[in-house]
């Protein structure tokens, strides 16, 4: 009996940690997943895309808050003349300013300039860029205890396909940090400023959009998906 009961648990235990480790798929066909915290912005699922414009800066969020967990997601950039710019922020918080609320935290950035800073970390809202350094735009603060790449190196410039769908992983233990692109680890931090909080998903605005109403400057998302780890 003993046995038996030892045996019980066991078996308990697996299913339990199997049934934390399920790897969900954020995007289904009415979105249900995700809210728009702010007064502008659109967000369409259409033959398993996640198609997102808008006017200005803006973040598509989950409802759900995460902590620790593997998120990975493929991204794909408009070919356009005008500015185009994303991210993934995860572990997010809502900041209200003056003109309502808006997105505050972590970001994996998506940067199709000659930059060439994508899979960098960026912190909205907030303490702006984290890895790799800006000379005028970085406010690092206690809480970011330790970069493990402080290089930004050709392999991480290089990660990112322009007009190419482009896969991040981002993975947050604790205060232990990491964002892959393209299987390349681009980012490595140990910071305590947030434990969790939601996923966001990023168009930076269009200005054609919201001069003429009309622009192919779109961001597409696919795949996204989440494994909380605790």
């Amino acid at each position: 009996m003993k046995k038996l009961i030892i045996s019980f648990l066991a078996a308990a235990s697996i299913v339990s940690c199997a049934a934390q480790q399920q790897r969900i798929n954020l995007l289904d066909d009415t979105l249900s997943q995700f809210t728009n915290i702010y007064a502008y912005g659109s967000a369409e699922f259409k033959d398993g895309e996640l198609i997102l414009n808008s006017t200005g800066n803006w973040f598509f969020t989950t409802k759900k808050d995460y902590k620790n967990f593997i998120l990975t997601a493929e991204v794909l950039m408009p070919d356009v003349s005008e500015y185009s710019n994303s991210g993934i922020m995860f572990r997010g918080q809502v900041k209200t300013n003056e003109d309502g609320q808006e997105a505050m935290g972590y970001q994996a950035e998506v940067d199709p300039s000659e930059r060439k800073w994508s899979g960098g970390l960026y912190d909205q809202a907030r303490r702006q860029w984290l890895h790799p350094v800006h000379a005028t735009r970085s406010f690092p603060d206690s809480d970011f205890v330790e970069n493990y790449l402080p290089a930004w190196t050709d392999e991480m410039a290089s990660a990112y396909r322009h007009l190419d769908w482009n896969q991040y992983r981002i993975e947050c233990r604790g205060s232990d940090i990491k964002i892959f692109l393209n299987g390349v680890l681009t980012s490595h931090v140990k910071d305590t400023k947030d434990s969790q909080g939601f996923i966001g998903l990023q168009h930076h605005g269009s200005e054609l959009l919201k001069t003429t109403g009309v622009t192919n400057n779109v961001v597409r998302f696919r795949n996204v998906f989440i494994t909380e780890l605790d």
